[in-house]
């Protein structure tokens, strides 16, 4: 759905950023072994979900996105803002009758792929131009509304014989964005920006037993984000705000996305707000040869895993969705050199200059120092299995119950589902910086013995665990 076209230059800006905010978009598309059947395919859509506001109040998944940030407009600036995410549409497949008809099927085979049905994400934006002088105040609000469609595209086989057909249904739902702007006290000429995306959609559960996380789905807006450009003016980096600005910036509120800096280094027009934590001006690899679609992805590793799969699994693969089919294409014709290229990069270098102190250069001419800058033999005053750990007053060591409280410095969004779970401490270590990190394992965790067995473990910090009543 498009609003209002973007002048050509803001377009051209826009188009940079989106490379990486279609990464945003489809992190977590689907997951290596890129199959519908596998058990990672069946849990869809983790990142920047916006549910209906009646089923997020009884399941506690939020309805909206809060964005606030910092700009420098010049004088007669206008923002441009473009919301993105993806609809779910829902796929069945259904296999030709002889007398015209059509069976709803949980499968259907034919020579090149398996079709099953699928949740497909269909590309939705929302664009608004506004002087950023009407910002000031109430500023503007925007609805939208995204209309119930149904479409079918016939299935053939290799004889061009229709064998069956693809039933492709979206839901209506609807939305709306709110932008607004005040300027701040000081010296220079900043404002506040705030952006609010909801989802408005009037749908309700049922009631019934199906009417969980699925069937609320396809009124969902997924992997929602945000971009915006100031056609005169600049906007401050959140991150690394200038010394001035800090106390604004950590005045702002974000909930549920973060902003970030887009487009080229050295620019500062252009902002991408992200349910994903990103730094400023994130960019894609070059190495990269494509999309694989699988979040937090190790491009060397899933593309010699998805080129080892099985005849059968690449042909479910090729029915599950479009996009997973041109993942297993590239993987089977990726070039020797291009997998090389994924083996490794430097991603900066630094030069030296002057004399070190002491030292002796390698066999690379490399300048090493005269002891290492961490001394092996310091680990033996360490126990892990016995050492011990004031937290809240209470020692914990191995054995020890804890409440896992993951802090909100950290970048892994896997730990936010494990917010306020039971836990069991393994060992207390030490990391050569003399910060303290305790490795635990997860009650309830079916994997746990392998874990010990394998010493992989999951690891906190003091502050993200609350000892358990009773415990020693």
């Amino acid at each position: 759905m498009t609003a209002t076209a973007f002048a050509p230059e803001t377009e051209e800006r826009l188009a940079l950023a989106r490379q990486v905010a279609d990464a945003v978009l489809f992190e977590g598309y689907v997951l290596y072994p890129y199959r519908a059947s596998a058990a990672k395919n069946r849990l869809r859509w983790q990142f920047g979900v916006l549910v209906p506001p009646a089923w997020g109040a009884e399941h506690d998944e939020h309805d909206f996105q809060h964005t606030e940030c910092l700009m420098e407009p010049k004088q007669g600036a206008i923002l441009s803002v473009e919301v993105r995410f993806l609809r779910a549409r829902r796929r069945t497949v259904q296999q030709a009758r002889p007398d015209g008809g059509f069976d709803t099927v949980p499968e259907l085979h034919l020579d090149d792929r398996v079709l099953m049905p699928w949740d497909e994400g269909t590309e939705e934006r929302v664009e608004l131009v506004v002087p950023v002088a009407e910002l000031l105040g109430d500023g503007v609000t925007r609805p939208f509304t995204l209309p119930a469609r149904e479409d079918t595209e016939p299935v053939l086989d290799a004889a061009g014989r229709t064998v069956g057909r693809l039933l492709r249904q979206c839901e209506r739902t609807s939305g709306r964005v709110t932008l607004s702007a005040r300027e701040l006290d000081g010296p220079y000429r900043t404002s506040r920006l705030t952006a609010v995306v909801e989802n408005t959609s009037d749908w309700t559960p049922s009631g019934e037993r199906g009417d969980g996380r699925e069937a609320a789905l396809p009124h969902c807006l997924v992997a929602t984000h945000l971009l915006m450009a100031l056609s005169a003016g600049s906007f401050l980096s959140m991150t690394d705000p200038p010394e001035w600005a800090k106390g604004a910036v950590a005045a702002c509120r974000n909930l549920h996305t973060w902003p970030v800096l887009a487009g080229e280094p050295g620019r500062g027009d252009l902002v991408l707000s992200s349910p994903i934590i990103l730094e400023d001006h994130p960019a894609i690899a070059p190495e990269s040869p494509g999309a694989l679609y699988d979040a937090t992805e190790i491009d060397e590793i899933l593309a010699l895993r998805t080129a080892a799969l099985t005849d059968e699994e690449k042909r479910e693969a090729r029915g599950t969705d479009a996009r997973a089919a041109a993942v297993i294409d590239l993987a089977d014709s990726m070039p020797a050199e291009v997998l090389e290229r994924l083996h490794g990069a430097v991603r900066g270098l630094r030069e030296i200059t002057g004399e070190a102190d002491g030292g002796f250069p390698d066999e690379n001419g490399v300048q090493r120092p005269d002891t290492p800058w961490w001394d092996p033999a310091s680990d033996a005053g360490f126990d892990p299995a016995h050492d011990r750990v004031v937290v809240g007053g209470r020692t914990l060591g191995a054995g020890s119950r804890v409440e896992l409280r993951p802090g909100l410095r950290h970048t892994d969004a896997q730990d936010l589902f494990l917010q306020g779970r039971a836990a069991t401490v393994e060992a207390v270590l030490h990391d050569v910086d003399g910060a303290v990190h305790l490795a635990v394992t997860v009650d309830g965790d079916p994997g746990v013995d392998i874990r010990r067995e394998q010493g992989r473990y999951l690891y906190f910090q003091p502050d993200e665990l609350v000892p358990l009543e009773g415990d020693a």
